[in-house]
This record gives C-alpha cells, structure tokens and sequence, in this order.
C-alpha cells in the first residue's frame, strides 16, 4: 500500500485540476475543504465544473473507502474545480501499490 497526501488549489475557477498523476487503485480516500476557503469546492472526474461535481464547501470532508467494496478507482481520475479563484482541497489517500 501507498499513502500520498497533498493540497491542490484551483487557481482560476472553471479550471478542473487533477488530484495527482498517480494510475493506482484508490483504496481510501479523504477530501476536506480547508476553512479557509470562501467558496465551494466540486469534486468529480474531468468533466467537473464550478456548476456540477461533488459539492464541498468550507470545512467540510468527504471519505470514500473502496476496501470494502467491489468499487474500483483509478486516482489520476479524480478532479477539482471551484467556484472561488484559489480555493483550496486537501486529501490523503491510501492505493493499492
């Protein structure tokens, strides 16, 4: 197993930015808006949009654990966008190495 952890900001919202360029199988993952952000931060793949994802505003967490399902996740398929410029997400996540 693998455990990587980051921040990924979204510098012009619009702009979906990719979590990481890692091809492993998510196993585990936790997403959190920082309070510090002033809008709402979308999760989803690479069609996600400050009008369509995953919502996230600030302080909230997302967990997502796939060990104890059949679910498959592949991480470098995972995207942000924001509705605020420089708003933030962090995440830790454990893949299958």
């Amino acid at each position: 197993m693998i455990i990587q952890s980051g921040m990924t900001t979204v510098s012009t919202s619009g702009t979906e930015q990719r979590l990481s360029n890692t091809p492993n199988r998510v196993l585990w993952l936790k997403l959190k808006a920082p309070t510090g952000n002033s809008g709402t931060m979308l999760v989803g793949d690479s069609s996600v949009t400050p009008t369509s994802g995953y919502e996230l505003s600030a302080g909230n967490e997302l967990e997502i654990d796939l060990r104890t399902t059949a679910g498959s996740l592949i991480f470098n398929t995972v995207y942000v966008d924001a509705t605020t410029n420089g708003d933030k997400l962090s995440w830790i996540v454990i893949l299958d190495g």
